[in-house]
């Protein structure tokens, strides 16, 4: 449904609800089954209406999400019980703005009963953006009207003709064409059925990135570096980005500085070459006084929602300038389209001086270097790809930097060099946690977040929501109270979404009395930062902090996209405790 025609849905949403229920999803979908995959999957459900068809794919096995703009047919479709959750969202084509943030991609995207409301010149954009959200072999699923318009909903022709071209165009594969009558029994309705599908991402972002990885000429390892510094912020920070356009996303240019420096200040530190004729930090353009400045701070220091004093604040924003000026001058500047001169990525710079109270590392801070522009396409290979793209760029680091050690007449360490590279350490990220958690044992008020079990000094663990084997996140959201036994049985798993559902209200509790409630004021600061950064939040923008609700439906979204890109195996939780049982 386009927001042309929410005056009407708004209006009568609840004359028409019974109408769509008095069809079956089978006597309306039926068609689709022979295609759909037998293991389910994810589910993109466009104009969701009375939740209907969302519902039916729900039954079937599928992880949904219900795109309907208009607030009366989303109230009605909420109303429904439902085995699964299905996730909704305040959403319309051709813009699909709020979805495309949250880098999701799916095995089925339907567009049932739509299309007619899509003006004409509007309909090459929304059918780009639908084939974007789907996974290679991912279907696409489009019923057209044809018949007499009713002037109240803002309806226009539709060709099987035309629709066919444009997605041709746009190197889609046709799979099936049908036709239906109108199952209401209007007349002179019916009713066109086609399903397309795209054999890859479609975009040749994967190619592009393999080029620069694999194939581009590097004179140094700063093409590598910046590559995973975006890679970096597309998989760990996408709430950082805005859309530009209807082509592009900007990220903060001061979250790529501070990205850089923490990748390479580990290498630096290792006295790991960088360049043919660089070994440790001499000869690089980004290494001055402020850099040895900021040497006693650990990668754990350099992320987003952590505070530096007046004191302390100017070698980093310095150093972060610096860092800033390599990258436009160089991996910036000739990081280019193949066979062009193009750049890949565009960077708009701001001058700015040093606070003078100090430092946020969070968006504002960041924005306020500038913005660099990625290339939307390329923006959404690295969201849902990461974890295939990530170790290429590792190992193709690597190997320069053995070969950079070779003409300089040594070998490298390969332990050294591993533990270089690594992103940082997750038994360093728990540390924090248990120094928060420890007063809130002692008083006999922590429980496992997967049982509700009562945790002893003896039990308690620290468990990352999401695998760190999957996901290397380590924000203050993600790290939770866990039983010892329970969390050796999860293991590297993610939680199902029928656990993590379960468990909501222990993670809102944990979180407010970990962080929101903690004397030291900055813990909840950083929470909230680092959750407004990672996660694929409703409202982004917004200048209020988060609630908490907005951010357990964040992180459903993002368990979601975990289990739809990468097949992460799902756990369930082994229920409730039994408090007679407690110690």
């Amino acid at each position: 449904m386009s927001r042309d025609s929410l005056p009407y849905y708004n209006t009568h949403a609840r004359e028409l609800s019974p109408r769509y229920e008095s069809l079956g999803f089978e006597s309306v979908q039926g068609w689709l089954l022979p295609f759909l995959p037998e293991s389910g999957g994810t589910a993109l459900d466009i104009g969701a209406g009375s939740g209907r068809d969302a519902r039916g794919l729900s039954a079937l096995g599928f992880e949904v999400v219900a795109v309907e703009p208009s607030a009366g047919m989303r109230a009605e479709g909420e109303q429904h019980p439902s085995d699964q959750r299905i996730h909704w969202v305040n959403d319309a084509l051709p813009g699909l703005d709020s979805l495309m943030r949250q880098s999701l991609s799916f095995d089925l995207v339907l567009v049932s009963a739509v299309w007619m409301h899509i003006l004409p010149r509007d309909r090459p954009r929304a059918l780009r953006k639908l084939l974007s959200l789907l996974k290679p072999s991912g279907l696409l699923a489009v019923t057209l009207r044809h018949g007499p318009p009713d002037p109240e909903r803002a309806m226009h022709d539709t060709s099987p003709g035309d629709f066919e071209r444009m997605a041709r165009a746009l190197a889609a594969e046709i799979v099936h064409v049908s036709q239906a009558p109108d199952l209401l029994g209007r007349t002179g309705i019916s009713w066109t059925r086609v399903l397309l599908r795209i054999p890859d991402d479609g975009t040749g972002a994967l190619p592009l990135l393999r080029h620069q990885i694999l194939v581009a000429d590097k004179s140094a390892t700063y093409k590598l570096g910046l590559l995973r510094t975006v890679a970096r912020i597309a998989d760990g920070h996408p709430g950082m980005a805005r859309n530009e356009g209807e082509e592009a996303v900007s990220i903060p240019l001061g979250l790529v500085g501070l990205v850089w420096i923490r990748l390479y200040k580990p290498l630096l530190e290792a006295g790991l070459p960088q360049s043919p004729a660089n070994h440790g930090t001499e000869g690089l353009g980004f290494i001055g006084e402020s850099w040895r400045m900021i040497a006693p701070l650990s990668p754990l220091d350099l992320r987003p929602g952590m505070r530096f004093s007046p004191m302390t604040a100017p070698p980093l924003h310095r150093a972060i300038q610096d860092a800033l000026r390599t990258i436009v001058r160089m991996p910036a500047h000739y990081m280019t389209y193949p066979g062009g001169s193009d750049p890949l990525f565009r960077v708009v710079s701001k001058r700015n001086s040093i606070p003078p109270r100090g430092i946020l590392l969070d968006k504002a801070y960041f924005q306020s270097f500038g913005e660099m522009i990625i290339p939307l396409s390329l923006w959404r290979a690295l969201s849902r790809y990461d974890a295939w793209i990530e170790p290429a760029l590792v190992n193709e680091w690597i190997h320069l930097m053995e070969g950079y050690a070779k003409s300089q007449g040594h070998a490298l360490d390969p332990r050294k060099v591993a533990r270089a590279m690594l992103w940082t350490t997750p038994a360093r990220d728990v540390a924090l946690i248990r120094k928060i958690a420890r007063p809130i044992l002692e008083r006999k008020q922590l429980f496992c977040i997967w049982s509700g079990k009562r945790l002893s000094e003896k039990s308690f663990e620290v468990d990352h929501c999401f695998p760190w084997a999957a996901w290397p996140c380590d924000d203050l959201w993600n790290l939770l109270p866990a039983d010892r036994v329970v969390n050796l049985r999860k293991s590297d798993r993610l939680p199902s979404l029928k656990t993590l559902d379960a468990a909501s209200e222990r993670l809102s509790g944990w979180w407010i009395k970990a962080y929101l409630s903690n004397e030291n004021r900055q813990i909840g600061e950083r929470f909230l930062v680092e959750a407004r950064g990672t996660l694929p939040l409703s409202s982004p923008e917004s200048p209020s902090p988060p609630d908490l609700g907005e951010i357990l439906e964040g992180m459903l979204v993002k368990r979601m996209a975990l289990h739809s890109d990468q097949g992460i195996e799902e756990w369930e939780s082994p229920g409730s405790w039994d408090p007679v049982q407690d110690p």
